[in-house]
């Protein structure tokens, strides 16, 4: 059976219970409260209030939707590491009520021409306005599924233990991972609605370089402190002067966590590139592959993550209510930006 909505009509009961509540998903997150009766949490005035529902068979206890919470939460985390940090800096565009909304359209902007001097001020200067382009970014569903039988849940609520949250969690971390490698650019691009997906290291847009692995004969810490000296220089080149982030792929570890030279013995490669005007840090994200290096302009005009809705979990009932389907999604899309002449805060060096 299959449950979906199209042209505005649902087709079948989860899809019908999501069209109903105005794509709030809420509706698929119906808990037990103390008194018997069927709860959804709506969010009114920024208030989060308990509101019953009727027609509508919960089968989890409230702190049963927080033990499960709290499991896909800590199992995501550690895979968010690129993500987390758009997030923690602020880099994040929030699509109110996502489910309800397929794409996200914005602008991009075109440059003006140059002030001009003069002693009086009245010399006429050039009367120009900037060029607006509309930019189309589609606003996939990533999730992943997992059920309980009636029998699990039941043997848990009598036997005063919580649910093992084992496939919980395997969900939310497929979903993680996911959302990860779509921002990082090693998964497919996706395409929908005139737009699409990219990522950091398959941006059309990006800036690219070749760099030397560090396997080759003759390869130093100061060869690589030249490269991202010249992957900074490239940015600049482009108009973008930071703050900029250095992200490296695991395969980098033991060479940039090694000394920098025998004259600097407690110095490392790593602490070296940390040490670049403008350059905030190095991170070494899991899902880089090869010997990839990204430098980017940690600013919402080079990058952001658009967060149509956070990592969650729903839940809805088949075979007469003996299975209890659950489905960990995310709407977390990534949306690098470039100026109207392709420009963009991006670059990318990998080995030839």
């Amino acid at each position: 059976m299959n449950d979906f909505i199209m042209n505005g009509s649902a087709h079948g009961g989860v899809a019908t219970r999501i069209l109903q509540s105005g794509g709030n998903i809420q509706a698929l997150r119906p808990y037990v409260g103390k008194d018997g009766r069927t709860y959804i949490t709506t969010n009114s005035g920024g208030e989060l209030k308990a509101v019953p529902v009727h027609n509508v068979e919960a089968s989890l206890r409230k702190d049963d939707w927080k033990v499960l919470d709290k499991a896909i939460i800590k199992a995501a985390q550690p895979r968010l590491k690129f993500v987390g940090d758009l997030r923690a800096r602020g880099l994040t565009y929030n699509v109110p009520n996502g489910m309800a909304k397929t794409i996200l359209e914005t602008e991009n902007v075109g440059d003006i021409n140059d002030a001009i001097t003069s002693m009086d001020g009245i010399r006429q200067g050039a009367n120009d306005r900037p060029i607006f382009d509309l930019v189309t970014l589609p606003l996939p569903i990533i999730h992943k599924d997992f059920s309980f039988s009636a029998r699990q849940i039941a043997a848990s609520r009598n036997g005063g233990s919580p649910l093992d949250t084992t496939m919980a969690e395997l969900a939310a971390r497929k979903v993680a991972e996911s959302v990860e490698k779509l921002a990082l650019g090693v998964s497919s691009t996706y395409t929908y609605g005139g737009g699409t997906i990219y990522g950091l290291t398959n941006y059309t847009n990006r800036t690219t370089r070749t760099i030397t692995a560090p396997t080759a004969s003759g390869w130093t810490g100061a060869t690589l402190l030249g490269e991202v000296l010249s992957m900074r220089q490239d940015a600049q080149d482009d108009y973008y002067y930071g703050p900029y982030h250095v992200y490296i792929s695991s395969n980098w570890d033991k060479y940039l966590d090694n000394d920098y030279s025998t004259a600097y013995p407690n110095l490392s490669v790593r602490d070296r590139l940390k040490m670049i005007e403008g350059i905030n840090g190095v991170t070494t994200l899991d899902y880089l592959e090869n010997f990839d290096i990204v430098l980017v302009q940690m600013t919402t005009d080079v990058i952001r993550e658009v967060i149509g809705m956070d990592i969650t979990t729903l839940q809805w009932e088949t075979q007469g209510g003996m299975l209890f389907n659950f489905k960990v999604m995310a709407i977390l899309v990534p949306q690098i930006r470039a100026d109207q002449n392709s420009r963009c805060g991006v670059v990318h060096g990998s080995t030839a």
